[in-house]
């Protein structure tokens, strides 16, 4: 049985996460998971897969969560996000799951890699800042890095079995957020309200901001 350390759990990547691990229960377990804000949910994933580690968004929220598990170890902050990473180093059935928005999911990938722990990669920021240095680390520590954000899942998945010497072009497709459709004068009265209205999705403030400015097409050509 494979082992699951989730940074993010409470996103829409580690939600579909946990979803594999309820429908292939007997292929996958969740060891350890960290979660945001959403403590409400957040209680909810700790009682249904019972991590041995969890890891709070604040100091207030960790001392929350353990008035109500005992029997887990829970920390908090970015130093928390380390020890989840490379947690139970030695056991070589782990891989981590990054669903992290944001520059945060880069060091704990990096100190995974470091102890050859396989990562299940949706942290786009982990490339865009430092893309030649973690896949350089991953080479050299024999470590397997999977896509698992949507487009390079896609392209991931399309590209086995096949020559790549024969492929001359890929192509990302975009919904546009929800300024698609606007004209440039439009664009100058935009306000974060707007921004914030995509049409299709409900996500974090970050990424949706990063989605209607086209920002977030621009991180993944350079993932």
């Amino acid at each position: 049985m494979k082992e699951l350390i989730i940074l993010g759990s409470c996103g829409s990547i580690g939600t579909q996460t946990l979803e594999i691990v309820r429908e292939y229960g007997d292929k996958f377990t969740v060891t350890g998971i960290s979660v945001g804000r959403n403590l409400e949910k957040a209680i909810e994933i700790i009682k249904e897969f019972r991590p041995k580690i969890v890891v709070a968004r604040s100091e207030e929220d960790k001392n929350y969560l353990i008035d109500l598990f005992q029997n887990i170890v829970i920390l908090s902050g970015d130093r928390g996000l380390l020890e989840l990473a490379t947690f139970d180093k030695n056991n070589s059935n782990i891989t981590l799951v990054n669903a992290l928005v944001g520059s945060v999911g880069l060091i704990p990938t990096i100190e995974a890699i470091k102890i050859k722990r396989n990562i299940a990669l949706a942290n786009k920021e982990t490339l865009v800042i430092a893309g030649e240095i973690v896949m350089s680390l991953a080479r050299e520590n024999g470590v397997t890095i999977f896509p698992i954000d949507s487009e390079h899942s896609a392209i991931y998945q399309a590209l086995v079995g096949e020559n790549k010497k024969h492929i001359k072009k890929l192509i990302i497709t975009a919904s546009g957020g929800a300024l698609r459709d606007y004209s440039r004068e439009e664009l100058v009265t935009v306000t974060k309200e707007k921004a914030l209205a995509h049409p299709n999705w409900k996500m974090g403030s970050k990424i949706t901001i990063d989605s209607a400015t086209m920002m977030n097409k621009g991180f993944e050509v350079i993932e």
